[in-house]
């Protein structure tokens, strides 16, 4: 009897023998099918997209209304995955979700590989961003990141169904209390697009133990639409694991 699917994971290229398990998790209002053809690009990686409950093919479950609980519940998910490495990409939102789901994980005594967080930057912690209320600020905001068709907001539909996970997400965002501690074990690559007036802000260096370092890419923050950043993962997570010693940082145009 074949077990049933996952519903915490799109896998869209299994693999017989996978190296590492890249789990994937999407930026506020995004779903796993962001990364559906990732596993062509990244050779012996199995890729795995994270489903948020809530929108595509959860759409009838409960949006989620805390952060560390939604990252509690994906790191339980995942242990079965960890009979091989698991490392995890994040971008924007899904950088912070997978920096508590790494937190978790550590706790339960699986180690990460290694933690990519894009579309965020080392910086000092700004606070909590805004939660936007408004459905027309809502679609301006989504036109302005650069992440979503203009099409596509024209269409009530997407008004209906998927303005309310977007403004969840950035609900649970602004409800998160941001914590330095407890510090990762993980080795953490931060990814900012050179244009990205957007990006995600946390103090990278302190948060982990494991070595980090700062990419800085081509690109506004959707810089991964057009060219998603195959090869710094690749690097990043070379020969099963990343080098553990942080790496001088670049610094972004314009950004200090």
């Amino acid at each position: 009897m074949t077990a049933p699917p996952d519903p915490w994971f799109q896998c869209a290229q299994p693999l017989a023998h996978p190296r590492l398990r890249l789990l994937c998790f999407p930026h506020a209002g995004g779903s796993a099918s962001f990364f559906r053809g990732w596993g062509e690009h990244l050779g012996a990686m199995e890729v795995h997209g994270v489903c948020y409950p809530g929108r595509a093919e959860r759409i009838g479950e409960p949006a989620p209304t805390d952060l560390r609980a939604l990252a509690a519940a994906i790191a339980e998910a995942a242990e079965p995955l960890a009979d091989r490495p698991i490392a995890l990409f994040g971008h924007s939102f899904g950088a912070v979700v997978a920096l508590e789901t790494a937190r978790a994980l550590e706790a339960a005594g699986i180690e990460p590989a290694g933690l990519i967080a894009s579309g965020t930057r080392a910086a000092p912690y700004p606070g909590p961003p805004s939660a936007e209320d408004d459905d027309d600020a809502l679609v301006l905001r989504l036109l302005t990141l650069g992440g979503t068709d203009p099409a596509i907001v024209a269409d009530p539909v997407f008004r209906e169904l998927v303005l309310p996970y977007v403004r969840s997400d950035g609900q649970i965002l602004h409800d998160y209390g941001f914590r330095a501690l407890p510090r990762l074990r993980t080795p953490v690559l931060t990814i900012v697009g050179d244009e990205d007036e957007d990006a995600d802000r946390r103090p990278w260096p302190e948060l982990t133990d494991g070595g980090w370092q700062e990419r800085v890419v081509p690109g506004h923050h959707f810089y991964l639409v057009a060219e998603p950043p195959f090869e710094l993962v690749q690097g990043f997570l070379a020969q099963g694991g990343p080098v553990r010693e942080p790496l001088p940082p670049q610094t972004p145009k314009g950004l200090t």
